[in-house]
């Protein structure tokens, strides 16, 4: 299993836009540089992209919410 954590601190979001699906869910598989989520920072959003290949377990933080530098925003098997 492996965590994937925020580059920075922001507003985190796993969908594109709203009403639109999670960039990843639950058994998708995930290959390394694929984007998982968006880090909004003053008005500019930031991907979050996987380090490594698995296969997507689930969100640890929910859609708007904040986040800090170094927090598991994500895990994979």
């Amino acid at each position: 299993m492996s965590d994937i954590q925020s580059p920075l601190p922001g507003t985190f979001y796993f969908t594109p836009s709203p009403g639109e699906p999670s960039f990843k869910s639950a058994g998708d598989s995930v290959s390394e540089g694929d984007v998982i989520g968006l880090i909004e920072v003053m008005k500019t959003f930031i991907e979050v992209k996987a380090t490594e290949a698995g296969t997507f377990e689930s969100y640890e933080i929910g859609n708007e919410q904040p986040v800090q530098a170094g927090q598991v925003i994500a895990k994979l098997k």
